[in-house]
């Protein structure tokens, strides 16, 4: 998912590596050069459904103006199962 709004430097990727763990999801999020984040839920389909919902509120010092969600091809999301969820460098 790309994340759209003022989402960098507000803890955004901290935040949502929180918010993955408590939920037990798997998956990797990072800034983008553009100024969005951008991120990959893996897990059950209810918490990556919940995940998505609290990313479109964001932390409290974020304003979201949009969510843009997007399949992940088979191959990515296969070897993200069990890595649990990090930050990834921003591109």
């Amino acid at each position: 998912m790309r994340i759209l709004g003022r989402v960098q430097r507000v803890g955004f990727r901290y935040w949502t590596i929180n918010e993955a763990s408590c939920r037990g999801l798997d998956g990797w999020i990072k800034n983008r050069v553009d100024g969005s984040v951008e991120a990959v839920f893996v897990g059950p389909l209810r918490e990556v459904d919940d995940m998505l919902a609290v990313c479109a509120d964001g932390p409290p010092s974020a304003i979201v103006n949009s969510v843009v969600e997007s399949e992940v091809h088979e191959d990515e999301w296969c070897a993200l199962v069990g890595q649990g969820f990090s930050a990834r460098r921003t591109e």
